[in-house]
């Protein structure tokens, strides 16, 4: 018997989280979900497992959060970090980048919006990333194209 299919989502806020492993649920219900709320423990599971899928958070705390540790630095691209160590350590894995946010501030001061930021990691990663999406929990769009990916890649449901 092959091996279920293995999204990995990351994303460090609880509801979002929530809603968006719902939706693969619904979509890739024979897929296995397994959560990652930090560029730590992102880079902890692609490192020793097999992840079919990529479902990454732009911004990004370095390690999780808990009762007692804030979760390190917060980094508004800290998705961009996962990406970067997937190409160095020779990860090629389908990913798709989902943020709430419309404009990310570099350090140099300047401010990206999501349009640039679709050309940017599209130019830097080619290899790897299928999609950038605007999460927002009132509008369908990016349902609609996480969906699109999904089939994309041959993990809707029905597509084993």
């Amino acid at each position: 018997m092959p091996d279920r299919p293995h999204i990995l989502l990351v994303e460090d806020e609880a509801p979002k989280r929530r809603h968006i492993t719902d939706l693969l649920a619904k979509l890739a219900p024979h897929a296995r979900i397994s959560p990652a709320r930090s560029v730590n423990s992102a880079l902890d599971l692609l490192d020793t497992e097999r992840v079919s899928l990529l479902v990454l958070d732009m911004s990004l705390p370095t390690f999780d959060v808990g009762d007692r540790e804030k979760g390190g630095r917060p980094q508004g691209f800290g998705g961009t970090e996962v990406l970067r160590h997937m190409v160095m350590a020779e990860i090629v894995c389908p990913t798709v980048v989902i943020t709430g946010y419309e404009g990310f501030k570099h350090e140099s001061g300047r401010t990206v919006d999501l349009a640039q930021l679709r050309i940017e990691l599209a130019d830097e990663f080619p290899d790897i990333l299928r999609a950038v999406l605007h999460y927002n929990s009132t509008f369908d769009e990016w349902k609609t194209a996480l969906a699109t990916t999904l089939a994309d890649v041959g993990l809707m449901k029905g597509e084993e």
